[in-house]
């Protein structure tokens, strides 16, 4: 039975891989899961004392320093959880001859762009945490048993978002102001856990090429962060107000990427997988909360 190590457990992606794990889909797997509290990342000796104790087939790297804003503050901090934790995973993975995905984001481009990014596409990162994802995947980018996704605006009912941020500031204000000069595409969490583990099952039948590389994921469909607020007060059946503002209203320590939307073409023909409509998946996401 082969194995998969996923990290970051407690996480909102963590979370629904687990969740996605019991299916019978993925029965024929052997889940590991940890966090920081059974597996630090940026501890090298503990990262391979587990391996040494078990034979990991496959990694999934859920684990990372998410704070976008506070990350501007803690460059270091941010540094040592995004880059120097995938090395000492990497370190490990090498040994073992263990597939590596791994999950970095739109915010690697800084946002000037007017057509949906490619994986080609030049990089540069406006914040620190950015820079700290871009780090991550140069390290992994000679490994020939990686696979990079980039994601955007990642969501669930679990955990701290925008959709449950959105959610809480509906109960205690009447009008909501979210910006609408930013514009990219959410992704429902338990979207991309699945087509996380349906690659590795994709590398499982086709075990003659594991396809590394780049790749973009996230649901269908483009929409601002007030687009995508108005939707999840309209869908949750709220009668809040959503006021369009500019960035500018809002003083925050880092900057974000203006136009952050990613072409998916690659993961789509490579996977053979079919991506759902954002607004489908808010939908289907508000239902696990009735």
């Amino acid at each position: 039975m082969k194995s998969i190590l996923v990290t970051g457990s407690k996480g909102q992606l963590g979370y629904e891989i687990e969740g996605l794990s019991y299916t019978h889909s993925y029965k024929g797997f052997k889940f590991f899961f940890t966090d920081i509290d059974t597996l630090d990342i940026i501890d090298a000796a503990a990262v391979e004392s587990f391996f040494n104790n078990h034979q990991i087939d496959y990694i999934i790297n859920c684990a990372g320093f998410t704070m976008v804003d506070k990350a501007e503050d803690e460059k270091e901090k941010a540094m040592s959880v995004n880059a120097e934790g995938v090395a000492n995973l990497l370190k490990c993975a090498e040994k073992q001859d263990t597939g590596f995905l791994h999950i970095s984001s739109d915010y690697v481009f800084d946002g000037q762009n007017h057509l949906p990014y490619k994986e080609e596409d030049q990089t540069n990162p406006v914040s620190a945490y950015g820079l700290s994802k871009l780090k991550a995947e140069e390290i992994l980018s000679s490994y020939q048993k990686s696979i990079i996704l980039r994601t955007s605006w990642l969501y669930s009912e679990k955990g701290n978002n925008f959709l449950t941020t959105i959610l809480r500031i509906s109960e205690e204000s009447k009008e909501l102001r979210v910006v609408n000069d930013q514009v990219g595409t959410p992704t429902y969490a338990r979207d991309l856990a699945k087509v996380l583990l349906d690659i590795i099952l994709y590398c499982e039948n086709n075990p003659e090429s594991f396809l590394a590389g780049i790749y973009h994921y996230s649901n269908e469909g483009v929409c601002s962060w007030f687009d995508f607020a108005r939707a999840i007060i309209r869908h949750s059946g709220k009668s809040n107000i959503v006021i369009p503002v500019d960035t500018s209203e809002f003083q925050r320590p880092a900057k974000r990427p203006a136009f952050s939307v990613l072409n998916k073409k690659k993961i789509k023909s490579v996977f053979n997988i079919i991506i759902p409509h954002w607004e489908e998946s808010l939908i289907t996401c508000l239902h696990q909360l009735d």
